[in-house]
């Protein structure tokens, strides 16, 4: 079964980029491939227990269980060592990925302090486009009273657009609220 922005994309988005870039085949037409969430613990080096606080919320928000990921060299002047936990990852495809961004575009973003839509020069140059986020308040699976620190997150959209022109289309056609 479609997500209801699956369908959005099936329905709408795929023809407004057809008729707008003029592609001959349909495999031509972006979409989107994945939504990668990361969120970095760095004061998990002087307490572990901050990663398993760092996966259940990013499971809470994402509906997935995360990857922990570890250091790759040590540095003394942060008493970091190899292999040792420093953050927490999670890859999203389809319908978890399609509910995700429904999620975040109508229910958190709004929710962000002072908002005034999300920058529209975060594109990398090959379709894909990133945001960070400060807080992990603004998704409602978040109980404010239990979390014991603020952690800010990385958002990755992976398109499979070959522009930055194409996939801001993809995106605004999801109503990305852009700012300019």
């Amino acid at each position: 079964m479609d997500v209801r922005l699956q369908e959005k994309y099936k329905k709408e988005i795929v023809g407004t980029l057809k008729t707008k870039f003029k592609y001959k085949n349909d495999f031509e037409i972006p979409k989107l491939e994945k939504v990668v969430i990361n969120m970095g613990v760095g004061e998990a080096v002087k307490d572990t227990k901050k990663i398993d606080i760092a996966v259940k919320e990013l499971a809470a928000i994402s509906g997935q269980k995360p990857v922990v990921t570890k250091s790759k060299k040590a540095n003394a002047s942060f008493k970091l060592r190899e292999g040792m936990p420093i953050g927490v990852k999670v890859t999203l495809r389809k319908n978890k990925m399609y509910e995700f961004v429904d999620r975040f575009i109508n229910i958190a973003l709004p929710r962000v302090r002072d908002f005034r839509g999300v920058n529209s020069k975060s594109f990398d140059g090959n379709g894909n486009y990133a945001l960070g986020l400060k807080e992990q308040y603004v998704f409602p699976e978040i109980e404010y009273d239990n979390v014991d620190s603020v952690r800010g997150m990385d958002i990755i959209f992976v398109t499979s657009a070959k522009s930055d022109e194409e996939a801001k289309e993809l995106l605004i056609g999801f109503d990305f609220p852009f700012n300019n």
